[in-house]
């Protein structure tokens, strides 16, 4: 399928309704993605990204059928990962003369991924490039999420191939913001942004801001994945730029794992503890050996602080709490307080095992966390109840 956003500019992507994971097994993909190419027809024909290779031969007769391929100008390559470059070698085979416009880092990522000496051309922020009745300015954003990724603008139109920034993987038969249901949108787009973004939060701000000092008109953000921002584009502009910036709300939640459930109750009870000391606060209750892991992630992106806990198991801690962290740490997140807790049998070294890696992991610890022994009793809860208390006061 594919659909006229404008006079001028066609939808020549694929909706993937089947995608359950991405980046490899790292991002779970609940709801489908797309993968959004876009064709610009004006006095020069431009194609803007491709898609991913396993749909590379349909992309390629697909546009074949609204398009002699020969009538293709140029192609921008707004970011060189498979994802968005996948279906190039094919399409190249096709028409192999044809200029393909990205950054200079695009061009070494491109020529690592497919070996090709293909037409190069290295565009810089600010270069244009004239397609007749309008222009398409380029826009590097580096590390927006990796060192090659830039934004194009068509003038006219007044429209922002965004690639990743402001995408979602959400696919939809509606492919506007506007007719979608809205939390499900938000949803998505918090938890791009939280598992692929986040670390890259000072440039994510620095960028926005240099975009709206531009001051150029903004009438659609069409990104890469997911939905085209149609009504108020802005505001996921203004999303990101509020996401940049050691986001926040008023939650706390609490990730554990356990073996004989002792230290799901030292959860439960630590969570009654905050509950109680504070009933505005919002508190969740992970099982990281049983919650979706991005999932997880994106409600610690919403926290204020969190909690860790894994009972002692070969003088360690239990594989999904030390992977949770393990990306957690990779994600940077920032301003946000913690603590671990724990049961044990004889030697006890999870609590300070996780204490340590939340403080490699970049979070404030405020604690040196809770351990009981066994299964805990009554007392040792109480203890537990009065831990939760009082970590809301420490934060």
């Amino acid at each position: 399928m594919n659909f006229n956003i404008t006079d001028r500019v066609t939808w020549v992507g694929k909706t993937d309704w089947e995608l359950k994971w991405f980046h490899g097994y790292e991002y779970s993909v609940h709801k489908g993605s797309s993968y959004n190419s876009y064709l610009i027809r004006d006095q020069k024909t431009v194609l803007i990204d491709t898609v991913w290779q396993p749909f590379a031969q349909e992309f390629v007769a697909r546009l074949k059928d609204i398009i002699d391929l020969a009538d293709i100008d140029y192609i921008i390559a707004n970011h060189a990962e498979i994802d968005h470059s996948g279906a190039l070698p094919a399409l190249l085979r096709e028409i192999p003369e044809t200029p393909v416009y990205c950054s200079t880092n695009g061009i070494k990522s491109l020529k690592g991924h497919f070996h090709e000496d293909w037409n190069f051309v290295p565009v810089n922020t600010g270069d244009s490039l004239d397609i007749g009745s309008s222009k398409l300015i380029f826009i590097e954003a580096p590390m927006l999420h990796w060192p090659d990724s830039m934004f194009t603008y068509l003038t006219g139109d007044n429209i922002l191939f965004s690639n990743d920034a402001f995408g979602q993987h959400y696919a939809s038969e509606f492919l506007y913001n506007d007719l979608v249901d809205q939390g499900e949108l938000f949803h998505e787009a918090m938890k791009y942004y939280a598992n692929i973004l986040n670390p890259f939060s000072r440039l994510v701000k620095r960028k926005i801001e240099e975009l709206l000092a531009l001051k150029v008109p903004v009438d659609m953000i069409c990104p890469s994945h997911g939905v085209i921002w149609r009504q108020d584009p802005l505001q996921i502009v203004n999303k990101y730029l509020a996401w940049s910036q050691a986001y926040q709300e008023d939650q706390i939640t609490i990730i554990y794992d356990t073996m004989w459930n002792g230290t799901r109750r030292m959860a439960e009870a630590i969570a009654d503890g905050i509950a109680a000391a504070d009933s505005s606060t919002e508190v969740k209750l992970f099982n990281s050996a049983k919650s979706d892991r991005n999932d997880i992630l994106t409600e610690v992106f919403k926290s204020k602080a969190i909690l860790v806990g894994s009972p002692t198991v070969n003088r360690s801690v239990l594989a999904s709490t030390s992977t949770f962290l393990d990306v957690a740490q990779g994600l940077a997140f920032k301003n946000k307080s913690a603590a671990a807790f724990g049961t044990y049998g004889w030697s006890g070294e999870s609590v300070d095992l996780l204490t340590t890696r939340l403080k490699e992991a970049g979070f404030n610890v405020v604690s040196e966390g809770i351990k009981t022994t066994w299964n805990p009793d009554s007392d040792a809860l109480a203890r537990c109840h009065q831990f939760g208390q009082q970590f809301v006061g420490q934060l």
